[in-house]
């Protein structure tokens, strides 16, 4: 009897030896003895859909008036804008006008704008060696946000009218200021260019008056428009 008590004990003991280093074994591979759990959330719109997202800036422009169709143009040459027909025969002393318009599209966020220096545009052929032409226009620009006659009025220096932000060489006069556009075409910006050779200029030697006559060019203009963040 004692035999087969000793034995049944021994059986007992190895069996909880084996128990013990199936855990111990299962300890050395696992950090962590323990259940695994995750939680996941994520940006929603309260309906499943996505909840973030970006805001949109638009801003258009219309070169014909009534200045009611506005349209995309964002890169040179850009709209044309068609100055008065005196245009392409200036003289000393003489100006040429033409307007414009911006504002932000219907799902567009509010922003501003700001006129830079002119270029040459890019794909329009003329006839300027050495830029000649370029160098020697002076321009002005006006801009209102309630409509104004693009003529010589418009840069009468009135309080309550235009504000001239741009007024020097053609190559080098960019706009003074930025104008704020409201969200949604809310507000429309008017701009007023005026271009003219002056009534003196000293041409660039070696070349003489003579040489500026019969000449063409084409400048183009960048608005860098930026969005407010409220």
């Amino acid at each position: 009897m004692s035999q087969k008590k000793t034995g049944r004990i021994d059986r007992r003991k190895i069996m909880a030896v084996g128990a013990g280093a199936l855990v111990l074994g299962v300890g050395a591979t696992a950090t962590l003895a323990g259940w695994i759990d995750t939680e996941w959330v994520f940006g929603g719109n309260g309906a499943g859909g996505p909840g973030i997202g970006t805001s949109t800036f638009e801003v258009q422009q219309s070169t014909v008036a009534p200045f009611t169709s506005f349209t995309d143009r964002e890169t040179n040459p850009g709209g044309e804008i068609v100055f008065t027909p005196d245009a392409l025969s200036l003289a000393p002393g003489v100006t040429t006008y033409a307007a414009m318009a911006l504002r932000t599209t219907a799902d567009s966020t509010r922003g501003e704008v700001e006129l830079q220096q002119a270029v040459p545009a890019t794909g329009v052929t003329v006839n300027d060696p050495d830029g000649l032409l370029f160098a020697a226009l002076e321009v002005a620009v006006a801009t209102d946000d309630a409509p104004f006659t693009c003529d010589t009025t418009a840069f009468a220096g009135d309080p309550d009218g235009p504000v001239v932000i741009a007024d020097g060489s053609l190559s080098t006069s960019g706009g003074t200021s930025a104008q704020e556009l409201e969200a949604a075409g809310g507000s429309t910006q008017y701009y007023c260019f005026a271009l003219s050779l002056p009534q003196t200029f000293t041409p660039v030697a070696p070349a003489t008056v003579d040489d500026y006559m019969g000449l063409t060019v084409t400048p183009a203009w960048e608005f860098v428009a930026e969005s407010i963040v409220d």
